[in-house]
């Protein structure tokens, strides 16, 4: 009798195509591309990027059962990493095994919050989370500061899993710009590495 390869031994997966994100993570080649109030012009931002990935318990809403992760990511644009970051996000990532669903929840300190989702199988290593502000359950909230000069007309990311210790994203915000009478698209990428394996049991 052979002995089976550890590497195609798979566990329940509990937390689907999720799974691989768990961890601590790093990436030094961040791309933003923004609108530029004091500049009055559009520009692009290079950034340097920590991401945090922790499992949750599972969580029940009647029959529906999620697992997930909660996660925070914060940037420093390059030359000012000993300064306050440019970007801050907290949220959690979930997991809907009985529906196909990933789900985004995530809360910007500008005072935006954004419940995205999309499809996906419990071994896919591409996962795409859309919202749309008329959609009321993929939707969009913003401040009203932010809703009369920077509406949000959309939001589409995915996460892609490169190989066990590198994933990278994009993410996309349609911006209705008032001061500049158009409409742009707010763009970011990364690439991250793994810098510190997270145990499930970890806080």
């Amino acid at each position: 009798m052979s002995t089976p390869d550890l590497a195609e031994i798979q566990g329940p997966r509990k937390l689907g195509p999720l799974t691989p994100l768990v961890g601590h993570w790093e990436g030094d080649v961040g791309v933003d591309l923004s609108y530029h109030n004091d500049d009055d012009e559009t520009g692009h931002t290079s950034y340097f990027e920590k991401a945090s990935f922790t499992p949750i318990p599972g969580q029940e809403n009647g029959r529906q059962k999620l697992w997930g992760l909660k996660y925070s990511m914060t940037a420093w644009r390059h030359g000012e990493e000993a300064m306050d970051p440019f970007h801050d996000e907290f949220g959690f990532l979930l997991w809907d095994k009985a529906n196909g669903q990933v789900m985004r929840t995530v809360v910007f300190g500008r005072g935006i919050a954004i419940q995205a989702g999309g499809d996906a199988g419990p071994h896919d290593t591409v996962m795409n989370f859309d919202a749309d502000p008329a959609d009321p359950s993929y939707g969009v909230l913003q401040n009203r500061y932010l809703m009369q000069r920077a509406e949000i007309q959309g939001f589409t990311s995915s996460f892609t899993i490169l190989d066990d210790q590198t994933f990278s994203y994009t993410s996309d915000l349609v911006l209705r710009l008032e001061q500049a009478g158009v409409t742009m698209h707010h763009t970011d990428q990364n690439t991250l590495r793994r810098v510190r394996r997270i145990h499930p049991g970890e806080a």
